[in-house]
């Protein structure tokens, strides 16, 4: 468990389920993401176990490596992480009748 507070302890677990997901080592990532090859396994293993929490700019990479956003790693709710992953990975245009749709939905509501 991360050893801070609950938003640590959020991207802690989001990054070590979104690493194993994609089928990458700590290093794998780490590397992938631009850190050092001898110090990236021992790093990720910090974020993942919560000693440390990466910087945003650093969570930005881990991200872009493992085609999610920021924000997945700090939703706190499984349905908001799903939601978040999905929207993320649709095309624009999916995005726009997505958004429309909604739009919709709510002036109906």
């Amino acid at each position: 468990m991360a050893r801070g507070g609950k938003k640590e302890a959020v991207v802690a677990a989001r990054l070590r389920a979104a690493r194993t997901g994609a089928g990458l080592s700590q290093r794998e990532l780490g590397i992938q993401a631009g850190l050092d090859p001898s110090g990236a396994s021992p790093r990720i293993n910090q974020y993942e176990r919560g000693k440390h929490t990466p910087d945003t700019s650093t969570l930005g990479k881990l991200g872009e490596v493992l085609n999610l956003p920021i924000a997945y790693f700090f939703a706190d709710d499984e349905d908001l992480a799903a939601l978040i992953t999905t929207f993320h990975r649709l095309s624009q245009a999916q995005r726009r009748r997505l958004l429309a749709s909604f739009a919709r939905a709510s002036k109906l509501a």
